[in-house]
């Protein structure tokens, strides 16, 4: 019904966003990158990168290529390349990730797998 699209380059520099307030049940999955500022429960799946807000809030399991965390996450996060976490995060779960940041403040309850690259 639907053709693939074999060529993504038009979608670099695009960003599909979840604004605070929004509410889904359900699993998302997207070639762009992806900024939530609502509550998704459910899956996330990106080819691109993601930002969960300070009002963000995701339980469930996320696959992308980089992610940055300011709000809430509960689950497992599989991050191919870097998954930086802001002073006000908290990551309760499994993370397995190339690279790792994290600010001070930020709440870590997870455990963590390194990739080596």
């Amino acid at each position: 019904m639907f053709d693939k699209v074999k060529n993504q380059d038009h979608l670099l520099g695009k960003t599909n966003r979840i604004v605070e307030g929004t509410t889904i049940n359900g699993n998302i999955s997207t070639l762009a990158d992806l900024r939530l500022d609502g509550k998704l429960t459910g899956n996330i799946s990106s080819e691109g990168k993601i930002v969960i807000g300070p009002t963000g809030e995701v339980v469930g399991d996320i696959e992308c290529k980089n992610i940055d965390v300011e709000g809430k996450f509960s689950g497992k996060l599989v991050i191919e390349e870097m998954l930086n976490i802001k002073s006000k995060a908290h990551i309760v779960g499994e993370v397995i990730v190339g690279k790792l940041a994290v600010e001070p403040g930020a709440r870590f309850e997870a455990s963590c797998v390194m990739r080596n690259s």
